[in-house]
């Protein structure tokens, strides 16, 4: 994982009250009432403190929560996993390996099709990049995770 996504002061600084509750203090926001559980623009999700790229909305669907959901993350190694005892529970908590924000949580009741997880995050860890921002912001190299992809059924007798 590269160095360039970290937690620093001045991060911290620029975060709302709600962001700092939940990345900080490991707090969760309420269900339905938060920016990004009913987004359907094409784009990346990124860490709120560091910009670190966590997860793709070509795999966020609507689990019915109220909470973003995706099925993995945008690749291996932006997350880990971590046991949460709070609240008398026993859960996986999901946190990102460059500015070790809480990000939400992690369940076994994703699609099935899918892989069967459920990354249910909260939206205050998160700031969304639409795809028509990602080269502007630094971005680019996902990119293609939105161009079509060739299916090899394209006609070319012409």
């Amino acid at each position: 994982m590269s160095n360039q996504y970290s937690r620093s002061p001045e991060a911290l600084r620029r975060l709302t009250e709600t962001q700092v509750r939940v990345t900080q203090e490991g707090g969760t926001e309420p269900a339905f009432r938060n920016e990004y559980w009913d987004n359907h623009e094409p784009g990346i999700y990124v860490d709120v403190v560091s910009g670190q790229p966590l997860f793709s909305s070509t795999d966020k669907y609507d689990s019915g929560t109220g909470w973003p959901s995706f099925t993995k993350p945008i690749s291996a190694g932006t997350v880990r996993a971590v046991t949460d005892r709070s609240y008398g529970m026993v859960r996986t908590e999901v946190r990102s390996t460059g500015a070790d924000s809480h990000l939400g949580h992690l369940f076994g009741d994703g699609p099935a099709d899918r892989g069967g997880e459920r990354y249910c995050m909260n939206s205050a860890a998160l700031r969304f990049v639409p795809v028509a921002d990602l080269e502007e912001q630094g971005y680019g190299e996902y990119v293609s995770l939105f161009e079509p992809r060739a299916t090899g059924d394209e006609d070319t007798s012409s």
